[in-house]
């Protein structure tokens, strides 16, 4: 059966063969069915409005994340590209501001594809078994290993560092949302410093920080911002958004400078000096 998908927008996880397409059909657009999948709430509206124009070529379904569709087995190239990888869904928390537990429940642990990018909503919280079965089929891979899910530094132990410093790693994530991450986050920095992976000149431990939510400031969003920086790792600001997508603009120029390697990278470097 040919499959097109459509999404409505293009990240850097969204497939890029012949039948992945962005917004609406070409002239030439043959398939049996066509898939658009939505990965954010706002985006919901030009999804419905996409369905209406691909509904000429072939059948249209709709799912995907903001849709609340709750992810079954992997499909690796199908809706991310090939290359990121998921080896679980759900997460045993329940942040007020993440759809995951709502939509995917407790952590679930699936059969282990190949890739070298792992984007699981929670993979520390998975079986000791699993973690190791997932580095084991990273040390297999010809590419340097990313893992931009975001780990949660709550649940880091030395078992994983020891198992992560056998990678050839690009880039680890992990996550600060709340006030409460802090203190681990903390924790988890003088174990990855004493076990060499932070360090002046590597950039490979970064940290996402949530911003923008209701009754934040500039400010304390700032605070955060740089007191992961005095940490050692390259924060990345994620802007918090309701299910509209609406934010102050204020807030999308200052995550915008503060998700901008380059420019965080010179924070650091003059952290460093000062």
């Amino acid at each position: 059966m040919k499959i097109i998908r459509v999404f409505p927008r293009r990240t850097n996880a969204t497939p890029i063969d012949d039948m992945a397409f962005i917004g609406m059909p070409t002239m030439f657009a043959e398939a049996d069915e066509i898939h658009i999948s939505v990965t954010f709430t706002w985006d919901i509206h030009e999804a419905e409005r996409l369905a209406v124009q691909w509904d000429r070529v072939a059948p249209v379904q709709i799912g995907g994340p903001a849709m609340g569709t709750r992810g079954e087995k992997f499909e690796s190239g199908m809706y991310i590209k090939c290359g990121y990888v998921i080896t679980s869904r759900g997460c045993p928390n329940k942040c007020w501001f993440c759809s995951v537990p709502k939509r995917e429940g407790d952590i679930r642990e699936l059969p282990i594809m190949n890739g070298w990018n792992v984007l699981d909503d929670n993979l520390l919280a998975c079986s000791e078994k699993h973690i190791r079965e997932v580095i084991a089929m990273l040390k297999r891979q010809s590419k340097q290993i990313e893992f931009t899910g975001g780990f949660e530094a709550a649940r880091l132990e030395e078992w994983h560092i020891e198992s992560l410093l056998g990678l050839r790693l690009k880039t680890l994530f992990f996550a600060y949302d709340t006030v409460d991450d802090y203190e681990p986050l903390l924790i988890a920095a003088k174990i990855l410093k004493d076990a060499g992976m932070i360090k002046p000149t590597s950039h490979v431990v970064r940290c996402y920080v949530l911003v923008g939510y209701p009754k934040d400031t500039i400010e304390n969003a700032e605070k955060r911002l740089i007191s992961v920086l005095q940490l050692g790792m390259m924060p990345m600001a994620m802007l918090w958004r309701n299910w509209k997508g609406d934010y102050k603009k204020e807030w999308k120029c200052f995550q915008r400078e503060w998700a901008n390697p380059i420019i965080v990278g010179s924070k650091m470097s003059l952290g460093r000096k000062g």
